[in-house]
Order: structure tokens, then sequence, then C-alpha cells
């Protein structure tokens, strides 16, 4: 996925999930999102295997900062906690 795409999806994204975005653009938003997720290249660039591809592609420091970050965080709940837990024992990060 290209960096111009990247940031097309967060748009819409935020668009989807912002409160004042009346029920038609939201509608919109989620057939574009759709549409630019149809239309993706599934290559190697961009891994959405879970955990198996934790840092793929990405900085290693700012992902493990990320799920340190998930750990201390009261709105997480418990099963991401776990899962942030577990993914930092696998990279000897805690």
């Amino acid at each position: 996925m290209s960096a111009s795409t990247n940031r097309q999806a967060g748009g819409l994204k935020a668009t989807i999930s912002n409160p004042r975005t009346s029920q038609e653009a939201k509608d919109s938003a989620k057939e574009r999102l759709e549409d630019l997720s149809a239309n993706q290249d599934n290559s190697d660039e961009y891994d959405d295997s879970g955990r198996d591809g934790v840092t793929a592609g990405k900085n290693t420091g700012n992902v493990i900062g990320g799920y340190k970050a998930t750990l201390k965080n009261p709105r997480v709940s418990d099963e991401a906690k776990q899962n942030a837990e577990e993914v930092l024992k696998e990279h000897d990060a805690l």
C-alpha cells in the first residue's frame, strides 16, 4: 500500500469514527474504504497477518513502544494487555 493510499484510508477511517459526520458521509466512506481495500496490492509490503508480522516493514522500536504503552493504558481491555504482554515476551522486551 502506498503512502498516499495509507493517508486516504486513514482519512476514511477518521470520517467513519467521527461523531460529527453525517450517516451519509460515513456510509460513503465505508464504501470507498472497502473499494480501496479490494484494490489493494497484496504484496509483502503490508502484512496484515497479526502477530506473525508484528514488525514487518515497521520500526521495531516504535512497535515495541506501542505495546508497552498498551500495558499502561487504563482504557485498554485485559485481553489486549495480555496480547501485548505476549508480544513483548516474544521480542524479549518485557
